[in-house]
């Protein structure tokens, strides 16, 4: 019997997840429908209970859901529960269970697809909300000289500082602070690149080693990504792998298995992603 699964969030019409899941099920000989569920802002339970209701499994949560998934989940992995936010929903008779892997597929994309090592390394987080919040710890763990989060509400990021300092050589900055400073990775966790729009960054801060990454995707550069080229920034990735890489860990959570993730990572590469 075929097993249904969705990702769900507002807007959710541009999402590769379909792509992405049935060629992983095609992968791995499973039985599985995978849909974009559009929930409307005010309206995220009701849309998870629906889908409950006839049949579902599990789900992926983009923006802006991510915290919400969280505080319905009556069951937490330790990533989610020390982010605060939810990417991945499984259903069963006990309730919902909710994990994080965006801060897996943030990493496994930079480290091992890209190459790039943070260790003792200067890094910018840009946004506050829960994308930032999923990647905060996996970037720690890393051992950057410095992680710097920034956020347009200064006291977002002041908030998200506090809750990981102990992990960490973590501080929390506005983007007028940033001037001066050069950031081997800066990485955009908002979602102004939806919109067309870019973060309030200063000139300067980066070097022609830089990688600037951006979660979000599109066909071609994104505004961030435009800038930071702009700016000298020597390497460019969009949020691409990252995606096939956390989805790849939704994957092996609900039916156990491990996609392979190199090849259609290079498949959409082929759709106009920054590499």
């Amino acid at each position: 019997m075929t097993d249904f699964y969705a990702v769900i969030g507002n807007p959710v019409a541009h999402s590769k997840s379909p792509l992405i899941h049935a060629e992983f099920a095609r992968q791995t000989g499973q039985d599985i429908h995978y849909e974009a569920i559009l929930a409307p802002m005010d309206a995220f339970a009701a849309t998870i209970a629906g889908f409950r209701a006839r049949g579902g499994k599990g789900v992926n949560v983009t923006v802006p859901f991510k915290l919400e998934a969280c505080r319905i989940s009556t069951r937490l992995t330790e990533r989610a529960e020390a982010a605060e936010a939810a990417n991945t929903l499984a259903f069963d008779a006990r309730g919902i269970f909710g994990d994080n892997t965006d801060g897996a597929g943030l990493l496994r994309d930079i480290v091992a697809n890209l190459k790039f090592s943070l260790t003792g390394k200067q890094v910018l987080l840009m946004g506050a909300g829960g994308a930032a919040r999923g990647v905060v710890l996996p970037l720690l763990e890393h051992n950057p000289c410095l992680l710097t989060v920034a956020n347009r509400t200064r006291q977002k990021a002041d908030a998200l500082q506090q809750r990981f300092s102990r992990y960490g050589n973590i501080v929390s900055a506005g983007y007028d602070d940033l001037g001066g400073t050069k950031f081997d990775l800066v990485i955009n966790a908002t979602s102004a690149s939806l919109d067309g729009k870019l973060p309030a960054l200063p000139s300067g801060i980066f070097s022609s080693a830089s990688l600037a990454y951006d979660m979000m995707y599109g066909n071609g550069h994104t505004p961030f990504l435009q800038f930071a080229k702009q700016q000298g920034a020597g390497r460019l990735a969009d949020g691409i792998g990252m995606l096939v890489e956390q989805a790849a860990e939704s994957f092996f959570l609900w039916r156990g298995l491990r996609p392979r993730t190199e090849s259609v990572i290079e498949m959409l590469g082929s759709h106009g992603a920054i590499r």
